[in-house]
């Protein structure tokens, strides 16, 4: 009776070893896959390159220089679901690559399944920007970056929580050490690596770029439709024009201004009023760029116009007047006495086709701005080739 029960107990214990080996041998892979990992991090100066005419007026904060480690980090933050109080959201839910950094909607939904008070901005030549949000509340993007991870209504969750969620993690530790020295995770660090990240989605080769550069032949109503972009009109000298310039002048196609660009009389939302308390600030809110701006439909601060043509149409006849209203929109018209801009449809057509001359399909196809997650489950989904 012992003799078996001596032989179950061998077989027992030879299990325990051949499972023992098995757990060593995968803890084994997992370590030599983590440190292959790290290995494959870039590291050193992150080098910017963009055009010579978008000029060196950069906002870089000297303790967040930007780093090739940085910047990886902070792409993988970018689009990290865990910084959510119901881990599914990231920063890249609200700011997709192919709708150029925005996401669709006129207002976002967050994790409680409550919107957004506001449009959601492109994410596009932010390295050149000194303030942020449609009411410029934030005056660098890691300060920004802290509004959507807090906000109850967005990403919902506690700084402290997204630490602890990281520190939890067999990646991040590891990879906050690679950039900052050490594999203490914090707030700040956080939101630092994500501002790297950002400062990094530059849009600059557009067909507007490469016309600018000599390497593209507009089309006859792309050249027209520059023209009344960049003119204001004048009916006294017979010159006519969209009056854009103002505001989306220059290559980079936007000013840091605040405008009320006549969406109401009386503004629902007080834009930045609501931050200086002054009454000539009612309804004006940042210029966006209008780079890719064919792909960040819908339009405006509340994403009230669906299709650029309304926008186009707004401009042209409907704006409102309004103690706020910005001085560029005031009394210009293209007819003699005029009350608004009133364009011809001809010109509405030749305007709309110089804006789709500003779509970068580079930029919302570019690799290094992707999500990580998705670029890698393409790789191992590729069918070889025959």
């Amino acid at each position: 009776m012992k003799y078996p029960h001596k032989k179950q107990s061998n077989y027992s214990k030879r299990s325990l070893r051949v499972i023992s080996g098995i757990f060593a041998l995968l803890f084994a892979i997992v370590a030599l896959a983590f440190t292959n990992h790290k290995d494959s991090i870039p590291t050193g100066d992150y080098q910017f390159t963009y055009p010579a005419n978008f000029g060196n007026r950069i906002n870089i904060p000297a303790d967040n220089p930007t780093t090739q480690q940085g910047v990886y980090l902070g792409r993988l933050l970018f689009y990290e679901t865990r910084l959510s109080a119901n881990n599914k959201l990231s920063c890249g839910s609200c700011h997709q690559q192919a709708k150029a950094f925005t996401d669709g909607l006129a207002l976002s939904k967050g994790v409680d399944d409550s919107l957004s008070t506001r449009n959601s901005m492109s994410l596009a030549n932010l390295l050149w920007a000194r303030k942020f949000f449609w009411d410029g509340r934030a005056t660098s993007l890691e300060n920004q970056a802290t509004f959507p991870l807090t906000n109850p209504h967005e990403m919902g969750q506690t700084i402290q929580a997204s630490v602890n969620k990281l520190s939890q993690s067999n990646m991040y530790p590891g990879l906050f050490k690679v950039v900052y020295g050490d594999s203490s995770i914090t707030g700040l660090r956080i939101v630092k690596a994500i501002a790297q990240f950002e400062r990094t989605l530059i849009s600059a080769n557009s067909r507007y770029d490469q016309y600018l550069k000599n390497s593209y032949t507009p089309t006859p109503d792309e050249l027209k439709g520059m023209e009344l972009f960049n003119r204001g009109p004048d009916p006294e000298k017979n010159i006519r024009g969209a009056n854009c310039a103002h505001c989306h002048g220059g290559p980079k196609t936007y000013m840091e201004l605040f405008h009320n660009n006549g969406l109401d009389s009386l503004p629902a939302d007080q834009g930045i009023a609501a931050i200086t308390g002054l009454a000539g600030d009612k309804g004006r809110f940042k210029v966006p760029t209008l780079r890719n701006i064919a792909l960040t439909a819908p339009y405006m601060h509340d994403g009230r116009f669906k299709t650029l043509d309304e926008v186009i149409d707004h401009y042209s006849e409907h704006i409102k007047q309004s103690a706020s209203l910005s001085s560029f929109l005031q009394h210009e018209s293209n007819e003699p006495g005029g009350t608004s801009l009133k364009l011809l449809p001809k010109e509405k057509k030749q305007l709309l086709a110089f804006l789709n001359m500003l779509t970068d399909s580079a930029f919302i196809n570019n690799p290094r701005f992707s999500d990580p997650k998705l670029v890698s489950s393409l790789h191992q989904n590729k069918t070889p080739t025959q």
